[in-house]
């Protein structure tokens, strides 16, 4: 009897443990990405498949990768959800949390290239499961543009001349 009051105790806290830093890392993480992403929006990110033609840009492929893994009370609670069926609202940020990141990572290679936007860009998702804990591989990769020119980069300036 006390060996299954112990389990359960246990159970209880790593429950209550998960939820409390699972929020407050979570929480985190997406006040990060929004500075993140404040600070590199002037590389837009599109997803069209053609480039265009009207500036003369040296291409590339950029990626960015992330493993995001969720907390014990996510994977509780979808365990539950899995049971009654419906949307598993816990993964649903995880997964934002992925993308995001991933963009941002992308966008950090695409800027240390000299690139001024990315388009075509594409997501890989795969999950990785150890154990009851679940976590989920995100890989966004598009084609970064970098201008060749003075003229590309800054075509007001080389108009006014």
């Amino acid at each position: 009897m006390n060996s299954l009051m112990i389990q359960a105790g246990v159970a209880v806290v790593l429950l209550v443990l998960g939820y409390l830093f699972g929020r407050l890392a979570e929480k985190r993480h997406f006040k990060k990405l929004i500075e993140r992403e404040a600070a590199t929006q002037h590389v837009p990110v599109v997803a069209t498949r053609y480039p265009p033609e009207d500036r003369a840009y040296d291409q590339q492929l950029v990626s960015g990768n992330v493993v995001i893994a969720s907390d014990y009370f996510k994977a509780f609670l979808a365990g539950l959800i899995n049971i009654f069926g419906g949307r598993v609202t816990p993964f649903e940020s995880m997964l934002d949390r992925a993308r995001r990141e991933s963009v941002l990572r992308m966008k950090d290679a695409a800027i240390a290239l000299g690139a001024t936007y990315v388009f075509n860009i594409k997501f890989e998702t795969s999950r990785i499961a150890t154990g009851k804990v679940a976590a989920m591989e995100v890989l966004a990769y598009g084609t970064a543009m970098i201008p060749t020119s003075e003229e590309a980069v800054r075509p007001e300036i080389a108009h006014e001349v």
